[in-house]
């Protein structure tokens, strides 16, 4: 029998556990055999898995539509992801998660939407769209969602809220799984929340809280990604939970998807240590059998999804193959750019005036954000001083939201840890109802750098004085789908981010990514304090205060 390919290395067999050379042949896009080789000196041959799986990313947080994240991601050996589209639904609604879907189906990629189940995801936010029970059980029932996403309101699920629960029975009586978002929940309600039928979370912020999920039967997902980073915290738990732990990026940022992926936990891990076959369980097959996906495990018959790696510490990547295409060859992308899906959008409010920000001077104790580096939660300060503006001496910055789908009073607030000795960043990225956020050291800046962002009607953006008689600093990477993603190629996006993020630095802060902790200071779904467009929330009290 002829067939279109014949691929040859050390074989990963991981559910068997076993290494062998061998040579895969595909023939279109199915894996069509695969020969063992007998007394072969494999010491040079390279090592074929299968692909790496992203188990839950929110597409959106690249800056990229599907299409142009397949063609960095491949690089890296993922062939898969766990795609919520939860935050282009926050803006547009149903036509955004079609948007996701058609524009994913254009590469060689296994791109596996959910239905986004928190739209919006508070009452005590502005979004741009709502997606009802009877709308989600839709999207459930289309071929291309496979599960039903992360289901945010956990105090719903807890109360048995009725179109919380409807939401959840529609998933589970088409057999899709429900994804959770649980942070810092234990003990009794964890086990309630669990056995309302919540089957992951990637919200665990401690070995101590996974554990505690891990008991009652959830699967958990080690997080590492450009803002939220808990794989130091958990991977720990892959020693004696093999079958239950997967990765996840959650929101990766475009820099960061050009160096790396899944690829780097597989590498980490096995640095310190951990069993190679527990390793690449977590990287490639339990998402598969979590969510049964279409997606090759190298078996006969399987879809032909594998990748060519240089060894197994490393993970270096040789070689990527989707659906029998070769899709990657020595960190070159070779996956081809795709017709332009165009842009949809949603998009209202007028340019702001500096009078917009001004703020009352209050002697009381004022509540102030506290943004921890590399985590989504934040601290509740009080601070004791008389503030109307920003005090850089004292790192205690204003904060605001403005609401992009209509005119209305801008939402402010102060925040501290963001370091900007000057100027200001914004950005229409703002999870999840993705109104304007912005930080800044006066009300100048902020209102430059906001409305930069609403003449493109979408973008991050910064604005700062010039250091000398010269023209200001003024920098935005335009997103016009739905204020979140790009149309153009990835790279040179990434690229442009790039040099926006070593520009928010130059300013002073020290974030590791200033961009991305903005994006999360107006999520009220994760405590402590957040800023929404409403107000200053309270994530204990779950309240505007």
């Amino acid at each position: 029998m002829t067939y279109t390919n014949q691929i040859k290395g050390r074989i990963v067999d991981v559910l068997r556990q076993t290494i062998y050379p061998g040579i895969i042949f595909t023939d279109g896009s199915k894996i069509q055999a695969i020969q063992e080789i007998e007394n072969e000196d494999d010491r040079d041959l390279p090592f074929i898995l299968p692909g790496f799986i992203d188990a839950h990313i929110h597409i959106e947080s690249s800056m990229l539509v599907p299409s142009q994240f397949a063609r960095l991601a491949v690089v890296h050996g993922t062939v898969a992801t766990i795609s919520d589209p939860h935050e282009i639904a926050n803006v547009c609604g149903m036509e955004g998660v079609e948007y996701m879907i058609n524009d994913g189906k254009k590469v060689p990629f296994h791109f596996f939407f959910g239905a986004p189940s928190c739209v919006p995801a508070t009452v005590f936010e502005t979004a741009g769209a709502e997606l009802n029970a009877d709308d989600v059980e839709k999207l459930l029932r289309k071929d291309e969602v496979k599960y039903l996403s992360e289901m945010m309101d956990f105090p719903g699920v807890l109360r048995r809220d009725a179109g919380v629960m409807k939401k959840i029975a529609a998933a589970q009586t088409l057999n899709k799984p429900v994804d959770g978002h649980a942070p810092g929940l234990r003990g009794g309600q964890a086990k309630q929340y669990i056995d309302a039928g919540i089957s992951t979370d990637h919200e665990c912020f401690t070995k101590a809280e996974a554990l505690d999920k891990l008991q009652y039967g959830m699967h958990i997902l080690v997080r590492e990604g450009s803002a939220a980073k808990n794989f130091e915290a958990l991977i720990d738990l892959l020693h004696d939970y093999p079958e239950k732990i997967m990765f996840c990026s959650d929101d990766k940022h475009p820099d960061s998807l050009v160096e790396g992926h899944i690829n780097q936990l597989c590498a980490r891990a096995a640095s310190k240590g951990i069993d190679i076959y527990k390793i690449l369980r977590a990287a490639c097959i339990n998402p598969v059998l979590h969510y049964r996906l279409d997606v090759g495990l190298l078996r006969a018959g399987d879809s032909a999804d594998f990748i060519l790696v240089k060894d197994l510490t490393s993970f270096e990547v040789l070689q990527t193959w989707v659906k029998g295409e070769w899709v990657a060859d020595k960190g070159k992308s070779l996956v081809q750019p795709v017709a332009n899906s165009g842009a949809i959008n949603n998009f209202h409010c007028k340019k702001k005036t500096i009078q917009d920000f001004s703020f009352v001077e209050t002697h009381a104790l004022l509540p102030v954000i506290e943004a921890l580096d590399g985590q989504l939660i934040t601290n509740k300060l009080l601070y004791e001083h008389p503030v109307s503006v920003s005090d850089t001496g004292n790192d205690i910055l204003k904060i605001v939201v403005v609401n992009r789908y209509t005119n209305a009073p801008v939402a402010k607030a102060f925040i501290k840890n963001f370091g900007l000795k000057k100027g200001a960043i914004a950005s229409s990225v703002a999870h999840d109802s993705h109104n304007i956020v912005a930080v800044g050291t006066d009300d100048t800046a902020i209102c430059h750098a906001v409305n930069m962002v609403i003449e493109c009607k979408g973008g991050v953006s910064l604005w700062a004085p010039s250091p000398g008689s010269g023209e200001p600093i003024n920098l935005i990477l335009p997103l016009p789908v739905a204020g979140l993603m790009s149309t153009e190629d990835g790279y040179s996006v990434a690229a442009r981010y790039a040099m926006m993020d070593k520009a928010a630095k130059a300013l002073g802060s020290a974030l590791s990514a200033p961009y991305m902790t903005l994006s999360f200071m107006a999520l009220l779904v994760i405590p402590h304090l957040k800023l929404s467009d409403r107000g200053l929330f309270d994530g204990d009290t779950f309240r505007l205060m």
